[in-house]
């Protein structure tokens, strides 16, 4: 199967966005892709802001995106776009690294009033990085979300089943993509 990025953009440790992105890893895993995570937080501050394209965790990062066949991108929605980490790494990566890959957005946000973030704000980023197919995004509202003792979470029921149906799209179209079928 494929190689999947999954690449949480919330600046927060306990962020809903990251616990959400790591529990449908474990779907996009059971259903045979390799998924790995990366919490763009964990990046030093001093290599996003500091735009040190020979940092070695933004070599890391780049090496990452460019080793994936697909990429899932989720990010907690602020003041009506995606966040300031998310935007950081985007901008350290080449202008091109997304081509040949399929791409799922995925947001999550307190209110209504920003499920537009995604189709006007991240998609067009994805799309100027040569993305090859994004597919259709879902929003999440953080009340959608809770999060257990364990540190795991449970998805309100018809979140979960549209965010199923979403991440079933989205194997079905990394299955289709013409650069993953060439390097077969």
């Amino acid at each position: 199967m494929a190689t999947i990025l999954s690449v949480s953009g919330s600046p927060s440790v306990s962020s809903r966005t990251g616990k959400l992105l790591r529990h449908l890893d474990t779907r996009l895993a059971a259903q045979g892709h390799e998924v790995i995570p990366l919490d763009v937080r964990t990046i030093p501050a001093e290599a996003l802001l500091g735009a040190d394209f020979r940092h070695p965790a933004i070599v890391e990062a780049t090496e990452l995106f460019a080793r994936a066949d697909g990429v899932v991108i989720g990010t907690p929605v602020y003041k009506a776009s995606y966040s300031g980490v998310l935007k950081a790494l985007l901008d350290l990566l080449p202008q091109y690294a997304l081509t040949g890959k399929t791409v799922l957005p995925l947001a999550t946000g307190g209110t209504t009033a920003h499920v537009l973030a995604i189709d006007y704000a991240l998609r067009p980023v994805l799309n100027s990085m040569g993305a090859a197919h994004i597919v259709q995004g879902w929003f999440t509202l953080d009340k959608d979300i809770t999060t257990r003792e364990d540190g795991s979470i449970s998805v309100a029921t018809a979140t979960a089943e549209a965010l199923n149906q979403i991440l079933d799209q989205f194997s079905s179209a990394l299955g289709r993509s013409p650069y993953l079928a060439a390097a077969v």
